[in-house]
């Protein structure tokens, strides 16, 4: 048994989310959609320094977990922002970290100790 299936399914999903934006390059490409609204694959590689096929690899990891939809038009591919999907991760995130930040605990180290 893995020791992650014992995890409720909201973590799981936080935690794949996170993985996957976790990467500047696939935050590079969600910050491109967001600004062109729409565009075509090989119009990402030309804005990024990545090649085509690295390119191509995070758009997968993207399109994996719904934050983007790629659209056939005859040889190249459209991709557009999931703003559903995207507004329903970041509402998961927001109610995971509403109960933590307003833990009023405030630590410091010094000299190598936690003071509370």
């Amino acid at each position: 048994m893995n020791k992650s299936e014992e995890f409720n399914k909201e973590l799981k999903e936080l935690a794949q989310f996170a993985r996957v934006i976790s990467h500047p390059a696939r935050l590079a490409i969600l910050q491109y959609l967001a600004e062109t609204k729409t565009c075509i694959s090989g119009d990402i590689s030309d804005s990024l320094p990545l090649s085509r096929s690295t390119v191509s690899q995070h758009l997968k990891e993207l399109r994996a977990i719904g934050l983007i939809h790629g659209e056939i038009d005859g040889l190249k591919i459209n991709y557009c922002l999931c703003s559903s999907e995207i507004n329903r991760y970041l509402e998961l995130f927001g109610n995971f970290f509403e109960p933590i930040k307003n833990v009023n605990v405030n630590c410091e180290i010094k000299n190598n100790k936690t003071i509370v």
